[in-house]
């Protein structure tokens, strides 16, 4: 999710992502463990989109409850800088997988970052307008005239202009006040403006839990506008040399999410030490909650964390085109390894 932020001094430098990273995963180093039942595990390591929060949980309680051993996977995960990042190092061979936002998967194809999904399982966007519910926002008709804080240039302010539309609305009818990422909750709370562009499995628990006010959402998805967001990625040269990994890998993690979203409780609390920077637990536990509304759109409930559809990839690329995100589409499975995804 390329709109999440905290404080520009916790980011970590790229550069030691990079070195890190091909440590573990580089051509040529030792990729197996000797641990595991019945033989060696595939060492694989997955950078998430950034620091850990509640929609990762499902990776923590895969490795607590050995779901990846199960797999034949020994992870090793890493916490991000936005999903942009994520996305570059991942196709640049300088993290195994990745979990990154679809938007910035499909903006980086554009340039010439070679890298595709394995599985997208935020299938129904998290994109929403946030504000403390006292402002007494219920329609998208109601922000007609209202300063809301955004970040410029990210999938976020991007698809804004659609969603208005959508909604018979102008961009001249909204104010969008080029915030930081970092800043945009104390914008709100100070009441400089009337709401956030951001993730309802994100910044709208933090807000609440900062300051105790009940927040409010209008999410894109429920007023006309929907599109792929977080998804399990691989570069295309670590797919051309490690198929059978990366199909295990997603397997791994579509089970995750699936005995995640059965105990929400101790897949949380699996997070336990993941970050300096983890959220409270009270958070946390709202951000997976929301994160398990997610996960599929109407072609795909009832079917295992992961499974996607072509006509849901194909909406997603057309949305994002008309935001201005994607200059040149391109087939979905160019986009979209279908080979290697969860099945089910």
């Amino acid at each position: 999710m390329t709109a999440r932020r905290r404080s520009p001094g916790l980011l970590l430098p790229l550069l030691l992502v990079a070195v890190t990273a091909t440590a573990c995963g580089g051509d040529g180093a030792d990729r197996t463990t000797a641990t595991g039942p019945g033989g060696g595990l595939d060492r694989v390591t997955l950078t998430l989109n950034w620091y850990p929060y509640g929609e990762h949980a499902p990776f923590y309680y895969g490795k607590q409850r050995k779901i990846f051993e199960k797999h034949g996977i020994d992870l090793t995960i890493r916490a991000g800088q936005g999903s942009q990042k994520t996305v570059q190092a991942t196709g640049a061979g300088q993290s195994d997988f990745g979990w990154a936002d679809t938007p910035a998967l499909l903006s980086g194809a554009d340039s010439g970052v070679r890298a595709r999904s394995l599985g997208v399982f935020l299938q129904t966007t998290p994109s929403s307008v946030q504000f403390f519910a006292s402002k007494n926002i219920t329609s998208p008709a109601d922000l007609k005239g209202r300063t809301i804080a955004g970040t410029a240039g990210d999938a976020l302010a991007r698809t804004f202009p659609v969603f208005l539309r959508k909604n018979n609305l102008s961009e001249s009818d909204v104010t969008v006040q080029n915030t930081d990422p970092a800043g945009k909750i104390a914008a709100v709370i100070s009441g400089r403006v009337d709401g956030l562009l951001g993730y309802a499995s994100d910044q709208g628990p933090t807000m609440q839990h900062k300051a105790g006010k009940k927040v409010g959402h209008l999410r894109f998805s429920e007023h006309g506008l929907n599109f792929y967001s977080n998804g399990l990625i691989a570069g295309e040269r670590y797919l051309s040399g490690h198929r059978e990994v990366a199909r295990r890998m997603a397997a791994a993690v579509s089970e995750s999410f699936a005995e995640a979203g059965k105990a929400p409780g101790p897949a949380v609390a699996a997070m336990k030490g993941a970050s300096e920077q983890l959220p409270p637990e009270e958070v946390l536990a709202e951000q997976f909650r929301t994160t398990l509304t997610l996960l599929h759109t109407p072609s795909t409930r009832g079917k295992a964390p992961g499974v996607n559809t072509e006509a849901d990839w194909q909406r997603t690329i057309d949305v994002l085109a008309e935001a201005g995100l994607v200059g040149e589409p391109r087939p979905v499975a160019e986009y979209w390894d279908s080979a290697t995804a969860p099945k089910g």
